[in-house]
């Protein structure tokens, strides 16, 4: 769970891509203003990385934030359309901000605004992917947040703050690195705002159940932006082969010293043996549905064999060939996949032997109802 004898120089030593989050809460001030001097500080730590060889891209929040001091907003807003409302006004102040601060470095920034869907779509994905590498290429610095003015907000379309985007931005890109600044030193294994003797853990080698449970319960509300979205978003990196650290934006430099290698905050190491990038594009996909299989269809796909009809039990949610859906074994989503028949040709032919597919549907596409290749293992 937590080693102490990770070299991180050695592992940071030949880092080129790295994702850089800066969070709501570092962004302002005590009063609620915005947190110039730390912009600032940040292009200041970019701009020497860039000299380093080293390319950075910036996911920010604080759009909201700016666009409620803008407003006259006595506080932060719940009702979803005020906060979209608070984002519209705040995100451009935001990247003129960001502007402004790379300006004294001679470096241009350039705003990618984002929702779930640029990441559900496997033909967006791929231009995403190319418009940030020429970006990079041409020496600029990308400032992506989430859309939230045209976001819609439901389940498992939202990014907790940025720290599910940042990671999925990391992944997409093929990042080593994903750094998030909070205005915490990092993972605890208690809260140490209610307990003196929390221990700030170093490492983090494989994110189990009981890592999961220092991020608080998954039905809370305050969890969101909070430590239970960074430890989803190190499920991500993991994954996809990319490091995680969660430092402090209160640091000195903080920044170049994760990067150099500084024992600071909490690591979360990559999964050895990264996943295809398709792989990971069907994991990280928006669902639109549910097969629910029994546990030898389970084992079987597992094994790496595709999915038959005759071990579905149960066909749940609307959606077409093609679709991205979950497959779910005894209570337990383990894997998602591109169907190849359509939520009610599935539902005529759960649990039949694919010989029959045929004569059920007139109709046969393939033997198997998601093929091994379009399988993603969770």
């Amino acid at each position: 769970m937590d080693s102490e004898n990770i070299d991180r120089k050695d592992l940071f030593k030949d880092l080129k891509k790295i994702v850089l989050k800066i969070g709501t809460t570092s962004l302002s001030n005590e009063d609620g203003s915005f947190n110039r001097r730390l912009t600032e500080d940040i292009a200041n730590q970019v701009a020497h990385l860039r000299k380093l060889g080293k390319t950075v891209i910036i996911v920010s929040s604080g759009a909201i934030g700016i666009g409620v001091i803008q407003l006259k907003m006595t506080t932060r807003p719940r009702e979803i359309p005020l906060r979209q409302a608070a984002a519209a006004v705040g995100q451009n102040i935001l990247m003129q901000e960001w502007m402004t601060a790379f300006n004294k470095h001679d470096l241009k920034v350039a705003q990618i605004l984002l929702t779930y869907e640029a990441f559900s779509n496997r033909m967006t994905y791929l231009n995403l992917r190319n418009s940030i590498s020429a970006l990079l290429e041409a020496g600029v610095v990308p400032i992506i947040n989430e859309n939230d003015p045209i976001c819609v907000h439901e389940i498992e379309a939202t990014f907790g703050d940025n720290d599910k985007l940042s990671a999925m931005v990391a992944s997409k890109v093929e990042a080593e690195l994903l750094v998030l600044l909070s205005d915490i030193d990092g993972l605890y294994d208690k809260n140490p705002k209610k307990n003196e003797n929390a221990r700030l853990i170093n490492t983090v080698e494989k994110i189990t159940p009981e890592i999961e449970s220092y991020g608080g319960s998954p039905t809370s509300t305050k969890g969101v932006g909070g430590m239970r979205t960074k430890i989803e978003a190190a499920k991500i990196t993991s994954m996809a082969g990319c490091h995680m650290v969660i430092a402090n934006s209160a640091i000195d430099d903080v920044v170049i010293k994760v990067i150099s290698g500084n024992n600071i905050g909490t690591l979360f190491l990559a999964r050895d043996g990264k996943s295809r990038n398709r792989t990971r594009w069907i994991i990280l996909s928006k669902t639109s549905g549910k097969l629910i299989v029994d546990k030898g269809a389970k084992d079987a796909v597992k094994n790496g064999m595709g999915l038959l009809p005759s071990g579905i039990v149960e066909v749940s949610g609307m959606f077409d060939r093609g679709d991205i859906i979950e497959i779910e074994s005894e209570g337990k989503v383990f894997a998602k996949g591109i169907t190849d028949y359509t939520s009610s040709e599935l539902a005529s032919i759960k649990g039949k032997h694919s010989d029959m597919i045929e004569k059920i549907l007139k109709v046969k596409n393939y033997d198997e109802v998601v093929r091994k290749s379009n399988i993603g293992m969770l």
